[in-house]
């Protein structure tokens, strides 16, 4: 009986992990998403905290728990459609399997003609 118990509280704690690690994959995707949404309409006109794109994801990624690894959000002046790329960390603490860190990936277009209409 002490050996099935030992078992049950383990499984029960793998489970608590997993959940807890979805969670924070999905708090982490939330957070690449606001940083690419913000990122986007920057890289055409400076505007926000401080003018650069880059800033502006790292500020997003930040104000929903994450941190911004890397952004692919150069300035260009043209009236081109273009699409920026952020990737997001977050930490996360497991109780059996350690700590350890998520990752996310998200993209966003701007149209700079779509301000015209």
């Amino acid at each position: 009986m002490l050996a099935l118990a030992f078992v049950a509280v383990l499984v029960a704690l793998l489970v608590a992990d997993v959940s807890v690690y979805l969670g924070a994959r999905a708090r982490a995707q939330v957070a690449a998403d606001a940083a690419a949404l913000a990122a986007a309409p920057v890289t055409f006109r400076s505007f926000g905290s401080s003018g650069s794109a880059t800033d502006e994801a790292r500020e997003f990624a930040a104000r929903n728990g994450g941190s911004l690894v890397d952004c692919r959000c150069g300035h260009d002046a043209s009236w081109r459609p273009r699409e920026v790329t952020v990737l997001v960390e977050l930490p996360v603490d497991l109780v059996v399997l350690g700590s350890t860190v998520v990752q996310a990936r998200s993209s966003a277009e701007f149209v700079p003609t779509d301000l015209a209409e």
